[in-house]
């Protein structure tokens, strides 16, 4: 599961990047998938809706439906 993980986060960087930021895969641990939003995305106000609505639906989407992405700050 955590290679469809990846792929499914490759598929949804360039939407990141084009706001000038990033997502790096952290490490996954049964259904909770740890990311690191960074670029404009550590800052961003919005950060924390674009993880739910953007990259958790997606990966729920595309991977498994229970999944829960999660943000780990440095």
């Amino acid at each position: 599961m955590e290679d469809k993980v990846k792929e499914a986060i490759n598929a949804i960087r360039p939407a990141l990047q084009n706001d000038g930021g990033d997502i790096e895969f952290i490490r996954l641990e049964e259904k909770n998938v740890y990311v690191r939003l960074v670029g404009a995305c550590a800052g961003c106000p919005m950060s924390q809706l674009t993880l739910s609505n953007g990259v958790q639906r997606y990966l729920r989407e595309a991977v498994d439906k229970d999944l829960t992405v999660i943000n780990e700050t440095f």
